[in-house]
């Protein structure tokens, strides 16, 4: 939505203005600007509340309306190129939140069907519409593609080729959202496929869509897996793992792979080692999420396999969200009535933060290949 016709306001000359206005003015943006980034304020409160609630308070005073922009991508570009949200003062409850994602484990077996419920669950009406017809709901490989669903088959036949699937072999494939996947290797490599979800709607439509081939698409967590597999992958679900159960995961994926199996593990990353947990996303997005970074990968999985290969596309992560937004409002009159108008602020909003984060290289995307020591080694396809 424009803000050209937006009624701006008066804003306040206070501390809470002078503050903002002085960190803005850092990332180049200004405040009732007239560059596509800056940010029009239409409510006066905008500035007392996001200092003093940070991150939760940004977010929702945007969902709340009380500001716009043109260019919400590039907004979040430059306050992240320019590092503000480490000068922002931290607010109590993100503090409180950070703490407890150290302290307790907040993707335990009970809470872990959270996210399912609360984000993938949201309705097969949104998710088809936005994504492309695999609806494969993580980054894109745009290395020679020009569509959305271009780049997602070349994502798709990527994965196949660096797990060198054959005929007859047995895939678990965790976390395997609406069946793409499962249903590209099942089809056109010829291979047995198990694939697990916590999500109602996501396991409904993903065995309807591989219907007639041999995959078996489960509604269970993780952790119960106890099978013998060729090949195990991984794409998009190891963000919602947390931090205390890394090594139960990769205890997890040991006991179900074959000794001379591949596994390949397809994740956001953060480029530091931290609890990873920014509250707005935790509270609207994706619940009791949190991004590993290479050290925790690579502690987790150092007692199981041998790392052949990391693969960094982050930056095709940037040209995959802003497709999705694209689609998300062409098709928003044919849902808005399911939807709140607040609901279309909120995912807008998430769109084009987490584009602005990839593009200023703040979050990665890894693909990263582990065997127990592939003998002579592996070549592996880019």
């Amino acid at each position: 939505m424009s803000t050209s016709c937006i009624e701006e306001v008066s804003v306040p000359n206070d501390d809470w203005f002078r503050i903002v206005s002085e960190l803005l003015g850092r990332a180049g943006i200004g405040i009732n600007g007239a560059a596509p980034f800056d940010i029009k304020v239409t409510n006066p409160g905008f500035f007392k509340r996001v200092l003093q609630e940070g991150s939760l308070g940004l977010g929702e005073s945007y969902m709340d309306g009380w500001w716009e922009c043109d260019r919400l991508d590039i907004f979040f570009n430059k306050v992240l190129r320019a590092g503000l949200e480490n000068q922002l003062p931290r607010h109590f409850k993100d503090t409180l939140r950070i703490a407890s994602a150290r302290l307790l484990n907040l993707q335990s077996k009970k809470r872990a069907w959270i996210v399912g419920k609360e984000h993938y669950d949201l309705g097969n009406d949104l998710f088809s519409r936005m994504l492309d017809p695999f609806m494969q709901y993580s980054c894109a490989y745009w290395k020679e593609a020009e569509s959305l669903e271009q780049a997602q088959v070349a994502k798709l036949d990527l994965i196949c080729q660096k797990l060198q699937l054959k005929p007859g072999m047995r895939v678990l494939d965790i976390g395997c959202g609406w069946g793409g996947l499962a249903w590209y290797m099942a089809k056109n490599y010829n291979v047995s496929v198990v694939g697990v979800t916590i999500s109602a709607e996501q396991q409904k439509l993903a065995q309807a869509r591989c219907e007639g081939l041999d995959v078996n698409i489960l509604l269970q967590d993780y952790r119960d897996l106890n099978d013998q597999f060729d090949r195990v992958v991984s794409v998009g679900m190891f963000e919602h793992v947390g931090p205390k159960n890394y090594a139960t995961y990769f205890n997890v994926v040991d006991r179900n792979l074959k000794p001379d199996g591949l596994f390949l593990l397809h994740t956001i990353g953060s480029k530091r080692t931290d609890n990873n947990v920014d509250p707005w996303i935790n509270k609207y997005i994706f619940p009791n999420g949190c991004l590993p970074s290479v050290r925790q990968i690579a502690n987790a999985s150092e007692p199981h396999f041998v790392m052949e290969d990391w693969h960094n596309f982050g930056a095709d992560y940037d040209t995959t969200l802003m497709a999705w937004h694209h689609r998300f409002l062409a098709s928003w009159p044919e849902i808005a009535d399911n939807y709140s108008e607040r609901f279309k602020r909120m995912f807008t909003y998430y769109l084009n933060a987490c584009a602005g984060a990839f593009r200023a290289r703040d979050i990665q995307l890894w693909q990263v290949v582990f065997s127990r020591g592939a003998d002579g080694g592996l070549r592996i396809a880019r």
